[in-house]
């Protein structure tokens, strides 16, 4: 039965819709800023919205597809997709299938507290400006590869586009963002999937409290600059927690990574094969950035720097309980504190003896050994040898043998307190 409303308040018309009526001609007749409301039951897709109004699901409804292409295709501006379960979409990544498909005309879709389910994207947004996904649940296919699934949320070409919210699992990456700027990623839930938050080539975009859990990387951020990442969570992923490729002008603040080790596939015979560490923080060829009151706890590998990632400010960190607090093979001098204040270290062995907080012997988290055992790993074999403990009893005896590197001249002597809400450190 359809049944045609008045709305309360001006001028707004609703179109109740009841599984098995012609739901894409009902759409095509719709007038603008209609509330087309679908019925509890199976509705069948696809269909393509062209013209704006707001697609409604009453608790139960369902729009499903035929298996291919896209079940919702957005074509129109001010188009709102709230309450619905979507399903059935295609599986060709190549063509882009999707559970909700939103073209450029699209501008300020707002697609809000659905349930997707898709084999290939989630919702992919082109170049559609000023776009808002917000609280939905998006699930990939886990019986497939992670290469062969969709993204949950594909951000292409986007302007002041705002994700927030989301729940979003077994895809192959969480949000991937490429080529956009001014967008705002925001209190996502991430999981089981294999970057949780994937950056290229975007710019001058927030990142803020979003979680990632049981990922191969959390935050993968590549090829961008000024990029505001501040109090995230990643929590038992697995190689990285946050990784910086060729980041520059950013700031990396009040974040939490805990718990990043690598993968049971990178060890063998009980020993963990060189480069196969989980790292809570790793830095490649990136400069100018701001590393501040992070912090990076329970972890392989602290923070490991690598190609030139030298211009960096990193202070007001805390490093706890790290097998290596840092991986660094530095050629010249690095000095990690700032106006007297440097990062909390959890191994640090000195001493406060004015009690302001600051350690009075600077910290050093790597030696020559560490080193040449980074340049030359079949060392580790001689790592109980004699002549190994002689070299690290002469450099800390003879200072003028250290190799560069990294020095914190004010170490803090008590972590700082959590810019993640509700962290207690230790």
């Amino acid at each position: 039965m359809l049944a045609l409303l008045a709305a309360a308040g001006p001028a707004r018309a609703e179109l109740r819709v009841a599984p098995g009526q012609p739901l894409q001609a009902l759409l095509d007749r719709a007038p603008t800023g209609m509330v087309v409301r679908l019925a509890a039951g199976v509705h069948r897709g696809p269909v393509v919205i062209a013209r704006p109004l707001t697609l409604l699901g009453e608790p139960g409804a369902v729009l499903e597809g035929d298996g291919k292409g896209a079940v919702i295709r957005v074509r129109a501006p001010d188009v709102r997709i709230a309450g619905l379960v979507i399903r059935g979409g295609g599986d060709d990544l190549t063509a882009l299938d999707a559970g909700i498909f939103v073209e450029r005309a699209g501008a300020r879709v707002l697609i809000e507290g659905n349930r997707i389910e898709s084999p290939a994207f989630g919702v992919w947004l082109d170049q559609a400006p000023d776009a808002v996904v917000r609280g939905n649940r998006i699930r990939g296919d886990a019986r497939r590869r992670s290469q062969d699934r969709g993204n949950g949320i594909h951000l292409y070409a986007l302007e002041g586009a705002l994700i927030e919210g989301n729940e979003i699992r077994e895809a192959r990456d969480g949000i991937y963002i490429d080529n956009s700027r001014g967008c705002v990623l925001r209190g996502n839930r991430i999981h089981d999937l294999r970057f949780g938050i994937h950056y290229m080539y975007s710019h001058d975009n927030l990142v803020e409290g979003n979680r990632t859990t049981r990922t191969r990387t959390g935050y993968a951020l590549m090829q961008s600059r000024g990029l505001t990442v501040v109090g995230n969570r990643s929590e038992g992923d697995h190689n990285y927690g946050i990784l910086l490729n060729y980041i520059t002008y950013s700031r990396i603040e009040g974040n939490l990574v805990r718990g990043v080790r690598g993968q049971r596939g990178y060890v063998t015979g009980g020993a963990a094969v060189p480069g196969g560490e989980g790292k809570a923080l790793f830095v490649y060829n990136s400069q100018y950035n701001e590393i501040r009151g992070n912090v990076l706890a329970d972890s392989d590998i602290g923070v490991h720097l690598t190609a030139g990632s030298e211009d960096n400010i990193i202070v007001g960190n805390a490093f706890i309980g790290n097998r290596v607090q840092v991986k660094y093979v530095a050629s010249r001098p690095q000095e990690w504190s700032r106006d007297g204040r440097g990062n909390y270290w959890s191994d640090y062995l000195g001493w406060d003896l004015d009690g302001d907080g600051v350690g009075d012997r600077p910290y050093r988290p790597n030696d020559a050994v560490d080193v040449l055992l980074w340049r030359y790993p079949l060392a580790r074999l001689l790592m109980h040898a004699p002549a190994v403990q002689t070299l690290r009893w002469v450099q800390e005896h003879f200072p003028v043998l250290r190799p560069p590197g990294v020095r914190d001249s004010h170490p803090l002597m008590r972590p700082p307190a959590a810019s993640v809400p509700g962290e207690r450190l230790s």
